[in-house]
């Protein structure tokens, strides 16, 4: 049994601010410079407080673009919104008819299907990045939103909650629907679907934020800077040549752009997220 004192809740308070004043000022930092102009940002020590230039680095960054990549931002969140949305869209997909194909069919080696799926959350793509490469490269899909998507769409994590959430599904709600005469089509649309949308939406958020902060698989398979995502773009506007080379004040406009849309998605659905783990946790 907890015990309520006030000390403790003076003390909960008292880490709780300070674990958000330690995650948020570099957000705060980013979105004043993002307000700035090139001469005030690079002021010592730099204003903490927002200028008058945030609409200007906007239409700036949208625009033209910033530094040796000169991609505008607009194009480049797009192509990330595209990545973004089909991995999430991908991965759910794939993972749901997976998992459904493992819980209610019985075919031989069933289990050690399973079991494979598992095992390659082992082999993220960093560690098989080679050859994926490869393979994409034989496909001719470089420098495509096809191979910017389809090698990373496999989810065994996905594949994995959607297993353990059919498998909490009385077993009389299948006999049901057998008995009703709806086909295995029928029963996975009309039934296991609407059962599954809450995890279906947690998965959602987690994907969508996955697919868009991807860096590494993107900055590999595209050569073609019209199809950079924004994470990647954001690198490409610093120059290599030292700070004062660097329009820093563009740089964090586009950053600051660059974290809207997953802070969207996850207020947006923030309520459907965490319905989503806790029904998925029962």
């Amino acid at each position: 049994m907890l015990e309520r004192r006030p000390y403790l809740d003076l003390l909960t308070y008292t880490v709780l601010t300070l674990g958000v004043i330690i995650i948020a000022f570099p957000v705060y930092l980013t979105v004043v410079a993002s307000t700035m102009s090139a001469e005030q940002i690079l002021a010592v020590p730099m204003p903490v407080l927002p200028g008058g230039h945030f609409i200007e680095n906007i239409r700036t960054v949208l625009g033209r673009g910033v530094g040796e990549s000169a991609n505008p931002v607009g194009t480049m969140m797009w192509n990330s919104f595209i990545m973004a949305m089909g991995i999430a869209v991908g991965k759910i997909s794939i993972s749901i008819l997976s998992a459904f194909a493992v819980v209610y069919f019985r075919f031989p080696f069933r289990r050690l299907c399973f079991w494979m799926i598992f095992i390659t959350l082992m082999l993220p793509i960093e560690v098989r990045i080679m050859p994926t490469y490869q393979v994409v490269s034989d496909l001719g899909m470089l420098n495509s939103y096809g191979g910017l998507i389809i090698p990373i769409i496999a989810s065994a994590t996905a594949t994995f909650l959607f297993r353990q959430f059919f498998m909490t599904v009385p077993d009389e709600l299948t006999e049901a629907a057998r008995i009703d005469g709806a086909g295995p089509l029928r029963f996975f649309k009309d039934i296991l679907l609407p059962l599954s949308r809450t995890t279906i939406a947690a998965l959602f958020v987690i994907q969508f934020i996955y697919g868009w902060n991807q860096y590494l698989w993107p900055l590999l398979i595209t050569t073609d800077k019209s199809l950079s995502p924004v994470v990647v773009g954001v690198t490409q506007m610093i120059s290599r040549s030292g700070d004062a080379a660097t329009d820093w004040n563009l740089v964090m406009t586009a950053a600051t752009l660059a974290m809207l849309p997953p802070a969207l998605v996850v207020l947006l659905m923030q309520r459907w997220f965490v319905k989503g783990l806790v029904d998925s946790e029962k």
